[in-house]
């Protein structure tokens, strides 16, 4: 009855409602089916209409969506009464039942999708140069002919699809009350949605148990018994006879299967176990065998009276009792017909990919919940066995059913790929599958969270490590889409903020991150940087949405033949606000001389503002009222810079870490056991630690070689210690005074001393040609802003003494940079 209930909007009219408003101007979707030959027309206006309202003469700003234009065979989109989009879009409209059609609007993003699920199924899509933000009301319309509408639902927009979805159900036009009441229950009833919601339920059933001597019928699942016993079914019955069987024997069985549990009366205890037997359902014939052989024990155990509890002994720990763990179910038989696709009654299809896999609606539809509900509530994949799904990466799905067959996350397969875990956790949300998006963020945190370089050990996971260290920018737009994730969003905005040098400096992905994630970052108390220069780098980049990097000497050469407007568009307002997180007065006088004069200073009053305030600060002795605003004060995570100046210096971090980092004369730091040095040979007369960060020459110093990963090399190691980490930009190393002078090693950083990053690489590098030589190189790229606590020189060619082909013959080492 609820069915037959719609509205019939008469040809040139318009249907107007006060209810069908968008909660935010600008926002909202709406969800609705359409009964046409043509012209499904919806008018979106700043206020209500007239019922003789006709969207041809409406002078007032409006847009309009036309779905079946020109007899049926185009979609057309127009503004204030303007055609801005003409598109062919055959059978848009159906004469003869309702379809599901959804359109929203978000900031002048008009989005046209066909289904009762928004966001899914996108048919087009247009972006509106000069949005009109303030349409809130929405108009039902037609052109030429009759047109019937019904389960109109304006929805908010949202992040989280998924909430959509839990509104869009079939409440009647006249009013949403009695709908949402049923709704709620229906939510209620998924909290607990289990297997045992499909025991004895017709419901997806593809076969029938006909039992005792009145052929009373039972349904039940395929997928579900076969991975649970030996259940011979060909491919086309679907018909199990059994005639000596009563229905509570049968119910327990069933039961025991489908929830892992069930209670029978003892005396019922024999028939039960000889059907589990016929079935092969050994774990409940152990369990009736058990509880017959302990009542002829003891028969005080029971009274038969009452019933005989038999649960399903589960030894397996997990995160919660969930399919198909728990159950009597055998994961290697599922996953099983997943491969071969035995008993499938779906076929899934990828837009671009064709045919992706032969899946179980009930498997589907135990893990999620918009999949019960495309199965169940007469949509057309409730009859039909094939489902279509477009922008999903087919990778990604069958690593999701994977996790739907087996109740576990394959994470070495899963990692592997690198963005792969983020399409999974984009996925598991956008279909409701909870456990899996959990799983998803429990590894993206630990990603995140054990360092910044990979840890060893893990296989594959040293691939996603690494993934997440060069693209955590572009985690951060995914995951801060996805309201569930919130922890991980603040996390990824710590990992920027710590490392802002490396994250501004490797890509130019920051400048995709929104204002309020970049304004986060910039704000954030961790934010860790070796120069406030690189802040206002980042910051004018971010404005500009750069392409390319660069620094403020760019952005000074564009901005004489331009105008701030024009450089920084709808993100100039942002750049005025971000400034004032940038410390000026700790950047050096004479950077701060040269802003001053900076076509920036003559153009952003603020910037310039801000330049001679910091100016001012420095020539006044740092003495001034306000001096305990945070503008100038260090930060508190800051690095003391250690830079290069000549060889054998007293400006590196060995030598700092020598003094006790300042605190009093040079000592040997592995004495003070302020820094550990360790070589690829045990220590000797010769490979001697301490030598290698001595301040004396030493004539006879080398390191012997080791097989690592099937290949010799030598290497001498300097961890700073626990509490220490450099940005190492420039190093030192002196030749011992033999004549075997390397010609192929690396300079290392590691975070755990186990897995390295390569820093600078020299392949035939004849610099070092003469005993008791000193020789310095710089490190340049984005891995020079990286922050590690252990470096190692490692030799990995041969050197030019014959005799000595594999001896490291180095006596001293210093390393430069940024210090922590």
């Amino acid at each position: 009855m609820k069915e037959k209930k719609f509205l019939t909007v008469a040809p040139f009219e318009c249907a107007w409602r006060k209810d069908l408003k968008f909660r935010e101007a600008g926002r909202g979707c709406v969800a609705f089916e359409a009964f046409a030959h043509n012209d499904v027309t919806l008018v979106f206006r700043e206020n209500v209409g007239s019922q003789h309202y006709h969207y041809k003469r409406d002078n007032s700003p409006h847009y309009t969506v036309i779905l079946g234009s020109h007899r049926n065979k185009r979609l057309k989109i127009e503004v204030d009464g303007k055609t801005v989009v003409d598109v062919a879009g055959v059978g848009l409209c159906c004469s003869s039942e309702f379809k599901s059609y959804w359109i929203s609007i978000c900031d002048g993003l008009i989005s046209i999708g066909k289904g009762r699920y928004p966001f899914q199924n996108l048919v087009f899509q247009w972006l509106d140069s000069n949005p009109n933000c303030s349409v809130r009301y929405v108009g039902l319309s037609s052109w030429d002919k009759h047109v019937g509408y019904r389960n109109v639902n304006v929805l908010p927009i949202t992040h989280n699809h998924i909430s959509l979805w839990k509104h869009v159900e079939s409440g009647e036009l006249e009013g949403e009350e009695e709908g949402e009441d049923e709704l709620n229950g229906e939510c209620m009833d998924y909290e607990k949605w289990g297997l045992g919601n499909f025991l004895e339920n017709w419901e997806l059933s593809d076969m029938v148990f006909i039992f005792d001597t009145e052929e009373r019928h039972v349904p039940a699942h395929k997928a579900i018994l076969v991975a649970s016993g030996n259940f011979p079914f060909s491919l086309s019955e679907d018909v199990v006879e059994l005639p000596a069987v009563t229905y509570p024997v049968l119910h327990a069985f069933l039961q025991y299967i489908y929830t892992g549990q069930t209670k029978i009366p003892e005396s019922q205890l024999g028939p039960l176990r000889a059907l589990g037997l016929h079935f092969e359902v050994m774990s409940l014939v152990k369990q009736c065998e058990q509880n017959i052989e302990r009542f002829k024990l003891n028969k005080k155990l029971f009274d038969s009276g009452k019933s005989v509890e038999l649960s399903y002994p589960s030894t397996r720990t997990h995160y919660c009792a969930t399919f198909p763990l728990g159950l009597p179910v055998n994961i290697q038989k599922l996953r099983q017909l997943l491969i071969t696709g035995k008993y499938s009654d779906v076929n899934i299809y990828i837009e671009g990919h064709g045919l992706v896999a032969q899946a179980h609606k009930v498997i589907l539809s135990l893990w999620s919940v918009p999949f019960a509900k495309m199965f169940t509530n007469g949509m057309s994949e409730t009859m039909s066995s094939e489902v279509s799904l477009r922008d999903v990466s087919p990778e990604a799905f069958k690593a999701m059913l994977e996790f739907m067959y087996s109740g576990e996350l394959d994470m070495e397969a899963t990692v592997v790929a690198g963005a792969l875990l983020l399409q999974l956790l984009f996925l598991a949300d956008q279909f409701g599958v909870t456990l899996l998006h959990q799983e998803c963020c429990k590894t993206l945190l630990e990603c995140l969270s054990e360092g910044w370089s990979s840890p060893s050990g893990r296989g594959s996971y040293n691939e996603f490590f690494y993934y997440a260290q060069d693209s955590v920018c572009s985690i951060l737009p995914v995951v801060a889409s996805i309201p569930s994730c919130k922890l991980i969003e603040e996390t990824c905005e710590r990992k920027v903020a710590m490392h802002f040098d490396y994250c501004t400096t490797a890509s130019i992905d920051f400048v995709l991150l929104d204002e309020t994630t970049f304004s986060n970052i910039i704000q954030h108390p961790d934010l860790t940087v070796t120069s406030e220069e690189k802040v206002i780098n980042a910051i004018l980049m971010w404005g500009m949405k750069a392409k390319d990097l660069y620094g403020w000497e760019v952005v000074d050469e564009l901005i004489i033949n331009s105008f701030p407007e024009h450089l920084f568009g709808e993100r100039l307002q942002s750049v005025h606000d971000l400034l004032p997180f940038v410390r000026f007065p700790l950047l050096p006088y004479a950077l701060l001389k040269k802003l001053e004069k900076s076509s920036i200073s003559r153009h952003i009053h603020n910037f310039d503002s801000l330049v001679k305030e910091a100016i001012s600060y420095v020539e006044n002795g740092a003495r001034l009222e306000n001096d305990q605003n945070i503008r100038f004060q260090h930060r508190r995570s800051s690095y003391k810079e250690l830079q290069y100046i000549c060889d054998g210096d007293s400006n590196g971090v060995l030598y700092f870490a020598g003094t006790s980092y300042g605190e009093h004369q040079w000592v040997n730091p592995v004495l003070s056991k302020r820094i550990t040095v360790t070589a690829s040979s045990p220590p000797s007369r010769y490979t001697d630690p301490k030598v290698l960060v001595s301040r004396t020459y030493q004539g006879t110093s080398f390191t012997g070689p080791r097989m690592e990963d099937g290949h010799n090399c030598a290497w001498w190691a300097v961890d700073l210690g626990q509490e220490h980490q450099l940005m190492c930009n420039f190093y030192t190393l002196r030749q011992d005074g033999s004549r075997a002078f390397m010609r192929s090693w690396n300079l290392q950083g590691s975070l755990d001393g186990k897995s390295w990053t390569n820093l600078r690489v020299h392949e035939n590098d004849q610099t070092v040609c003469k005993p008791g030589q000193f020789a310095s190189w710089p490190i340049i790229g984005p891995n020079a802003l990286l922050p590690f606590r252990f470096f190692r020189v490692i030799m990995t060619g041969q050197t030019t003494d014959a005799s000595n082909l594999w001896n490291f013959c180095i006596c001293f080492l210093e390393l430069y940079g940024y210090f922590h």
